[in-house]
């Protein structure tokens, strides 16, 4: 496998490549592996409260700017309908005048 000078750096780095760029062979059983992920589960009172927790760092938008958003989203919405209401009133029109109803 074709490897640049970074990638061999990493290697060995990592203790997957000995001084000679070749690959250190380990027995199957003594691989290397990232931490094991826990099992354990917690309860659901102290699931509430980490979620309780979390957010209260939510950074929550005033009413005033919960109103600008809706009102802008409206007006988008409006525009977006009337644009395309009218693209297919007009493509339609030019549909049946090309096939001379």
């Amino acid at each position: 496998m074709a490897m640049n000078r970074e990638q061999r750096r990493l290697l060995k780095k990592q203790g997957e490549l000995n001084e000679q760029g070749e690959p250190v062979r380990q027995p199957r059983g003594q691989q290397q592996r990232g931490p094991a992920p826990k099992s354990e589960r917690v309860g659901p009172r102290q699931f509430v409260g980490e979620v309780r927790g979390e957010l209260r760092k939510v950074a929550w938008p005033s009413r005033t700017e919960v109103a600008n958003y809706s009102v802008v989203v409206f007006l988008g919405i409006v525009v977006l309908t009337a644009l395309i209401a009218g693209l297919d009133y007009v493509l339609g029109e030019a549909v049946l005048e090309l096939f001379a109803r």
